[in-house]
């Protein structure tokens, strides 16, 4: 799935395929809890006649890796390693459009690879990016990250608000039961790389002209919607669409508004393929 990368990486087959999607999760997640959660975003996909690629991060799910420290620039090129396989993939599917779908970290990892390279892709969905980092940190804090991420990667450095998640009681509580998700503090090596990628992409993102779908929970605490605002206003696509989502929580497909958020997915996903 990623030459040369220590990730496990799965693929969820669509029996009349008509597209493909690379999925990438979000920190303490893994791939596959996109089948059962997400509104079941991985078999509705396979249903509307997507072949879903997707692996468990560095460090993440069943991958190889101290837990949850990661460096992002680092995973933006698995990202793009990856998107180089599905290029010169064969098979059914091989000749059909591809879709990258990432959600809040996986966003930003998603939004760097297309940035950097848009090659091979027919659209990006970004699903609650961390696109705008360590807004609300003090200055003093965020120049000092890269040197603690540095002499102890592994420190942990901020807490995951786990109740932001969603309204949804059920969807929070499965989340804090599943031991395959990390649930410690974001470690600093992560926090540090993340606030680095995420600054460092604004310059390039004028540029950006790939048909784009950006959905945010205005109520969001744990990655910031205003990023996706900006975003949007930033690039210079001619196919864009924001869903800024009144109310909404940090993981959309798992809260109130699923329903309207998965069709509205689809829906974008079927009109470009």
């Amino acid at each position: 799935m990623v030459p040369g990368a220590p990730v496990s990486g799965y693929v969820w087959p669509a029996s009349n395929p008509r597209g493909a999607v690379l999925l990438s999760h979000g920190v303490g997640e893994y791939a596959a809890r996109y089948v059962e959660h997400y509104h079941a975003l991985i078999p509705t996909l396979t249903g509307n006649g997507f072949t879903v690629y997707a692996y468990d991060q560095r460090g993440h799910g069943h991958s190889q890796g101290p837990r949850a420290v990661v460096d992002l620039n680092v995973l933006v090129q698995d990202h793009l390693k990856a998107r180089q396989a599905l290029r010169e993939r064969s098979g059914d599917d091989a000749a059909l459009p591809l879709f990258a779908f990432g959600h809040s970290m996986g966003g930003l990892v998603t939004a760097a690879s297309a940035s950097r390279d848009p090659r091979g892709l027919a659209g990006v969905i970004l699903s609650s990016p961390a696109l705008l980092v360590g807004q609300k940190e003090p200055a003093l804090l965020r120049r000092l990250a890269p040197l603690l991420a540095r002499v102890a990667p592994a420190a942990p450095v901020s807490d995951l608000d786990t109740d932001g998640l969603s309204r949804l009681t059920g969807e929070v509580a499965a989340y804090k039961a599943d031991e395959l998700i990390y649930h410690g503090k974001v470690r600093a090596l992560t926090a540090a790389t993340m606030l680095g990628l995420s600054g460092r992409l604004w310059a390039g993102y004028p540029g950006w002209t790939l048909p784009t779908l950006v959905t945010h929970g205005s109520a969001d605490t744990i990655t910031n919607p205003a990023g996706s605002q900006r975003f949007f206003d930033t690039i210079a696509s001619p196919d864009k669409t924001l869903i800024m989502q009144e109310g909404g929580y940090h993981e959309l497909l798992n809260d109130e508004p699923r329903d309207d958020i998965r069709a509205a997915l689809v829906a974008w996903l079927l009109q470009r393929s």
